[in-house]
């Protein structure tokens, strides 16, 4: 599978924002927490993702938008994880919950820990 995140992929939609946050499942690990919820969209995705890091403790917009590329890189790197596993469609949002500027590393690593815990909740979930 090819690591690309392309434009159809991210999420854009003010409205799926707001019922990812209103009635939306999460799991957290460290540094970073997913808020996910189960959605049909209109042009074909399986998956859309979105990034935050919070303005409250990262001051400079410049700290911000090297917490989401950070993000939005180690989402791409492990994405096949979830691709190959899952069924349905789902929105993402993953939140950084850090107080201090993150390495790519400790990202990818929670990233890994954070769509495996997801994959196991999601199959556990629709076995029942």
């Amino acid at each position: 599978m090819m690591h690309t995140f392309p434009r159809k992929e991210k999420l854009k939609s003010k409205k799926v924002f707001e019922d990812l946050f209103m009635d939306g499942k999460n799991i957290s690990e460290f540094p970073i927490k997913l808020i996910y919820r189960n959605t049909n969209f209109k042009d074909g995705a399986s998956i859309k993702v979105g990034v935050v890091a919070p303005k409250k403790k990262f001051r400079h917009a410049v700290d911000r938008n090297r917490i989401k590329r950070l993000l939005r890189e180690a989402y791409r790197l492990n994405k096949a994880l979830i691709f190959n596993n899952i069924e349905g469609n789902f929105a993402f949002l993953f939140l950084y919950l850090g107080k201090r500027q993150p390495t790519f590393d400790e990202l990818d690593i929670a990233m890994k820990q954070l769509l495996a815990a997801f994959l196991k909740k999601e199959s556990h979930e629709s076995n029942n």
